[in-house]
């Protein structure tokens, strides 16, 4: 599992965020799944490009049935106050392209989007001094948007998120009750279900 602090877990007060519900939910229904979460929070494009390969190549071996979930975007689509979004849109997606496709010319892969973040709630500064960030729904759901057409090309499975989250009356709160950016364990869970039911996840574990 590839990503940034949405795959970390982040303000999961349980701390088993999306994944670490998956992966329980799988080993529930008899499923030997070893899970390797290499999620890093404040990550963009621009670290996972550089990293993924080599962190995952190190817990794949050769022969190994080894599968990829990446879900990533977030840290890519937050305005930095005072110099502007951290990755620009189509460096984003170049950068997005990169990594898929050589991931899946490597291993079966899936793709989540991001999710959306509170407005309202001031972004937690990981460390004194760090940038003050503001985040915006609607260029988060281009930047989805754009992903969503990159994955179309690239015949890679696609879980829009950010789409379903925005009509749910009760996401913003969950992410109020989390840290802003992060939501809370009702959060997680509520993201773990839309992956547990996708049709391109549970077909990994049709033959399991």
């Amino acid at each position: 599992f590839i990503g940034d602090a949405f795959t970390v877990g982040a303000g999961d007060e349980t701390g088993l965020g999306w994944v670490g519900r998956v992966v329980q939910a799988e080993w529930a229904r008899n499923h030997d799944v070893t899970a390797y979460n290499l999620g890093i929070r404040a990550d963009s494009t621009r670290a996972i490009r550089r990293r993924w390969r080599a962190e995952c190549e190190a817990r794949l071996p050769g022969g190994s049935n080894g599968r990829l979930v990446f879900m990533f975007g977030g840290n890519d689509a937050k305005e930095v106050v005072g110099s502007g979004v951290e990755v620009p849109l189509e460096e984003s997606v170049d950068n997005a392209r990169a990594i898929l496709s050589e991931a899946v010319a490597w291993c079966p892969a899936l793709w989540i989007s991001l999710i959306p973040m509170s407005e309202t709630k001031p972004y937690p500064r990981l460390l004194p001094g760090s940038p003050e960030y503001r985040f915006d729904n609607r260029r988060q759901a281009q930047y989805t948007q754009r992903y969503a057409e990159v994955a179309e090309e690239l015949g890679v499975p696609f879980l829009d998120v950010h789409t379903a989250l925005m009509q749910d009356l009760d996401w913003e709160q969950l992410t109020q009750a989390g840290d802003g950016s992060n939501p809370n364990a009702q959060g997680y869970a509520k993201l773990a279900g839309f992956i547990l039911s996708w049709p391109a996840w549970r077909v990994w574990f049709e033959a399991s």
